[in-house]
């Protein structure tokens, strides 16, 4: 069974776009038998996805670390959690347990976790493909920040491309060759 890693906020945001397409997304990841990996958190987006997924039947893999757990915000209800030291461990499990990347709306976290999944997909310390869903223009200004850097030379753009784009969940999942 195929594995899909979603990186996204631990908030859902303040606008419901946001929760929406984390339902479509993980309606379409439930529906293609994909097992979700996630942050393991209950809260914002990853609690979004990962309930939404559990509700349509699917699997649900949560990695998070000991002191986000103790904080009460680990998803107890998930189909497995693993509770990992630190952060690193964490973000290297989900690695092993994933077949591809999604980035969705986030803050800090998920454009760091982004920025470390791709820096390890171009020295080639990885080799599953790696999106970002759109969703509502949301990543307009990074994606303008990404052709900066291959326009001024401190991007090839054989990396840049090595990043997956689209704004609608399936499409996403069918272009990371997931289906």
């Amino acid at each position: 069974m195929p594995s899909v890693c979603i990186f996204c906020g631990s908030s859902s945001g303040l606008n419901e776009r946001y929760a929406d397409a984390a339902r479509l997304l993980a309606r379409a990841i439930a529906s293609s038998g994909i097992t979700l990996v996630f942050g393991g958190g209950k809260v914002g987006l990853m609690g979004v996805v990962a309930d939404e997924v559990l509700r349509n039947s699917g699997k649900v893999i949560g990695v998070i670390p000991k002191f986000l757990y103790q904080r009460e915000v680990g998803h107890d209800g998930v189909t497995q959690l693993e509770i990992v030291q630190s952060m690193h461990e964490r973000k290297k499990r989900m690695a092993e347990l994933s077949d591809a990347f999604i980035a969705m709306p986030g803050g800090w976290g998920t454009l760091e976790e982004l920025a470390e999944i791709l820096t390890w997909k171009q020295l080639g310390l990885i080799t599953q493909p790696v999106g970002l869903l759109n969703v509502d223009s949301f990543f307009d200004p990074l994606l303008t920040q990404f052709q900066q850097m291959t326009e001024t030379g401190f991007l090839a753009k054989t990396n840049r491309d090595l990043l997956i784009v689209a704004e609608d969940p399936g499409t996403l999942v069918a272009r990371l060759g997931l289906l």
